[in-house]
């Protein structure tokens, strides 16, 4: 049976409590060890070394452990070392993400006091919150934090804020005398108090139905923690690299020796020139250059007031297709406003301070309000006007669920009552029942409609009912809370750059469409939570296709959704700041938090907050990772064209029968030090021009796509072109292996700067990007060139890396070759951009 279908002491009766004396505290104690203490969910457990044995696995992992054994067996411990401490960043990576979860639901273990007054032995007792058990009387009263979920079996005017749990930013009144259909919204229970929500004002009581996680708050514990983002194209590409590379670097471990060794080379030196090969395929260093561009990038995202919790949300921040934004707190302010006043035979004014009489709001120190979101706006709307109330009451009539309405009686006999226009209006003369139709096309419009009226009495009233008799409408009041400024540009700039914004809240139909249409949401299409639920997964994928407004949902159903969108090969971007965004916030692609006003449950959920609650700063959050996102791949398409340049040359100096291009010792300094360095430059790399006026990359597209894996080919071949020709003609012409070597080396150098400047941009032409637009490049260049220089020249760095000096020609060809080899893709550039001007 569900508790809202049943009476209060029905209910009570089949949890066997008393509604007036509670439990026992035998009772209760045996009820603790049956149920459990009230907590979300058990603590887990999260060792260091289940982490470790986890990424251990991973193939990347395994063979650079392998790698790194072998090089310690060979003698090389410095790059055994190296290696370790790249496997040891990725672990405690992960134990941080661990942690991070574990945070998500501590922060759920906050939205409940550390004690709760109960009833027991027909007591009030204060007891842990922990302890509260199923059939525990807990009272209720303004403030309060509902510890568990509860039938109320009483209530005196009580109103409870659940925003954070629905997504309404008008509070919720109770009434413990009303029974609700199986099969309503949350929202629409009026007869029960939530765990996690507050009162804003009046009185209950009510008895324990669930606790822990068997509450609302529990399953959507349940949710958060069960949620878990796809990995990223980014991810899943260098899953698919890593099994790849390692195939092929165990084939040039073993093939490399054996064509050197049958073509005479000695077989000590080629056994560890294939062992080095391998290493140089392993790429070992890739995980550092994401980790640079991605952190360089959130700290540039951090500087516009959008901070990223975690680094893979940066990078698919950039390739996002759709945003299923919250309405309250997210697009709203989640604060409630006079917006229109309909005044009857008085002035705008008038009504306003009549309604802000009328109110149970307390002063707060410092400023401002503190009650129920209605009376708060009533009271600000008089001050900001410069408005005088008309008197402090003599005499209250609080507000009551079943009347709907709240009155009060001022010192010179004016009566003034406030509440729905159905319930205020019924009590006036016939002539005004006109009015009626008016609120109720101010309700249609999204505007929550609050009825005004009055009378004069000479003697006070003795109860609410004699009050409220023969009323004069003073006139009708629609609040509504207000769009967040900038909202409706962001909206704008999302849709520019192609992408689709969705409503998900879970306040009703006509709020919901009236807000989108404010901001510019498409508002042709509307499903309810209800509709949700009469549709399987494939039906619900295809009409989140179409669908842009969803109102009256749960927390499962906004999961539902984000998981259905994911399901087209969507990249779903979710923001919200409640309780009830948890779930998604953690299942989407990117969670975004408001800073400021959100839980602490969001903003531990999400991936990126934005600490300035602006939607502004969403869509120069979304253009900063585009630009991160063509960044990462300038540099995973640099470092894997020198990659595989690298590896070419080496492995065709071998099958044409000479020593291989680059001595070990060059190999692991052009790899340890050169392709990390090189790489990072394109974290500082400007957004594109068009990077907010493009549609987004395809979703279904991997990130090692046909023209990223053709371009980094392309840079491949022409290093090899020019740095294998270099050394193959002077092997051929009879120079030593060491100056043919050292032509190889000098020329990479040469090739490989060469590459990274016509690689900083996919479709726009150098001189039109700037020169000195990207200030690292530069001065990368110069330090490379430098040490080049240095290199060469001084006897002891130049032996130890087995190089010897070069000829003026020499040095020559060994820059300009490169130089020339490479240049021909700028030029390519230069003329597609002609042709599509």
């Amino acid at each position: 049976m569900n508790p809202h279908t049943a009476t209060g002491a029905t209910v009570a009766g089949d949890l066997g409590t008393d509604p007036a004396s509670g439990l026992t505290a035998a009772e209760a104690a045996a009820r603790l060890v049956r149920h459990g203490p009230n907590r979300r969910v058990a603590p887990r457990r999260v060792t260091f070394l289940n982490v470790l044995a986890d990424e251990i696995t991973e193939p990347m992992m395994l063979l650079l452990a392998t790698v790194a054994v072998l090089y310690g067996v060979w003698g090389r411990v410095e790059d055994t070392v190296a290696i370790v401490v790249i496997i040891s960043a990725v672990v405690l990576v992960e134990v941080f993400a661990e942690f991070r979860a574990k945070s998500v639901i501590a922060a759920l273990g906050t939205l409940t006091a550390p004690t709760t007054p109960v009833v027991r032995d027909g007591r009030t007792v204060s007891v842990p919150t922990e302890e509260v058990v199923p059939g525990d009387v807990v009272p209720l009263a303004t403030g309060a934090r509902v510890p568990a979920d509860l039938r109320l079996t009483e209530t005196w005017g009580l109103r409870i804020d659940e925003s954070a749990l629905t997504g309404e930013s008008v509070t919720a009144t109770k009434d413990a005398t009303r029974i609700v259909d199986g099969d309503a919204d949350l929202g629409d229970r009026a007869n029960l108090a939530f765990a996690g929500t507050t009162v804003a004002a009046g009185r209950g009581r009510g008895v324990v139905v669930a606790t822990g996680t068997g509450t609302e708050l529990g399953r959507i514990t349940g949710l958060v923690v069960a949620a878990k983002p796809p990995r990223t194209a980014l991810q899943q590409a260098m899953r698919e690299l890593s099994k790849a590379l390692a195939t092929l670097a165990i084939g040039f471990s073993v093939l490399v020796p054996l064509v050197g060794v049958l073509t005479g080379q000695p077989w000590r030196e080629m056994v560890l020139t294939g062992l080095t090969l391998a290493f140089a395929t392993v790429p070992e260093e890739l995980p550092i250059i994401i980790s640079l561009v991605l952190g360089l990038g959130a700290y540039r995202l951090s500087r516009r007031r959008g901070l990223v919790r975690r680094l893979r949300a940066a990078e698919a921040l950039g390739t996002v297709t759709v945003i299923a934004t919250d309405k309250t707190g997210t697009l709203t302010e989640n604060r409630m406003t006079v917006a229109r006043t309909v005044p009857v035979d008085v002035s705008s004014d008038e009504l306003v301070a009549l309604g802000a009489v009328c109110t149970d709001a307390v002063p707060e120190r410092g400023g401002g309000w503190s009650g129920d979101p209605t009376d708060v706006a009533f009271l600000v709307a008089a001050e900001a006007r410069g408005l005088e109330l008309p008197g402090d009451p003599v005499r209250r009539f609080a507000f009551d669920a079943a009347r709907e309405s709240m009155t009060v009686v001022l010192p010179d006999g004016l009566v003034v009552t406030t509440g729905s226009p159905e319930s205020v209006l019924a009590r006036c003369l016939p002539e005004y029942s006109a009015l009626l139709d008016r609120a109720e096309r101010m309700a249609a419009g999204g505007l929550r409609v609050i009825a005004v009226a009055t009378r004069r009495v000479s003697t006070l009233p003795d109860d609410a009912e004699e009050a409220e008799r023969d009323l004069v409408p003073a006139g009708l009041v629609g609040l509504a809370d207000p769009p967040r400024a900038g909202a409706a540009g962001s909206v704008a700039a999302a849709r520019r750059a192609g992408i689709r914004v969705v409503m998900v809240t879970g306040d009703h139909p006509a709020c919901a469409r009236a807000v989108a249409a404010e901001v510019g949401i498409d508002t042709a299409t509307l499903l309810t939570g209800r509709d949700l639920d009469r549709l399987d997964d494939e039906a619900l994928a295809d009409a989140a296709a179409r669908t842009s407004i969803y109102a009256r949902v749960t927390p499962s159903h906004k999961l539902r959704l984000v998981e259905a969108l994911q399901a087209r090969d969507q990249v779903v971007a979710v923001t919200g700041d409640g309780v009830n965004d948890a779930p998604a916030l953690a299942r989407a692609d990117v969670g975004v938090a408001m800073g400021a006003s959100g839980t602490d449950v969001a903003r531990d959920a999400a991936d990126l907050v934005l600490a300035d609650d602006d939607a502004a700063t969403l869509t120069r959050a979304l253009r900063e990772g585009r630009t991160l996102h063509d960044n990462l791949r300038k540099g995973v398409r640099y470092y894997l064209a020198c990659k595989a340049g690298l590896v070419a040359t080496a492995a065709a100096g071998v099958a044409a029968g000479f020593a291989v291009p680059f001595a070990p010792i060059q190999i692991v300094v052009l790899e340890m030090f050169m392709d990390i360095a090189g790489s990072a430059t394109f974290a500082a790399e400007p957004a594109e021009r068009d990077s907010m006026d493009r549609k987004p990359r395809d979703p279904a597209a991997r990130f090692l796509d046909r023209p990223l894996v053709t371009d980094l080919l392309t840079g491949g071949a022409s290093l090899f072109v020019a740095v294998g020709g270099l050394y193959l003609v002077a092997s051929f012409a009879g120079a030593a292996t060491a100056t043919a070597q050292t032509l190889a080396f000098v020329g990479w150098l040469s090739g490989y700067l060469a590459l990274a400047w016509v690689m900083r941009t996919e479709r726009t032409p150098l001189l039109r990007a700037g020169l000195l637009s990207n200030r690292f490049l530069p001065v990368w260049t110069v330090v490379t060139a430098v040490a080049a220089v240095v290199i060469m020249t001084v006897p002891l760095l130049r032996d130890t890396l087995r190089l010897v000096p070069l000829t003026g020609p020499q040095w020559t060809a060994a820059v300009l070759v490169p130089v020339v080899a490479v240049s021909w893709i700028e030029v390519r550039k230069t003329f597609r951009a002609r042709a599509a001007a």
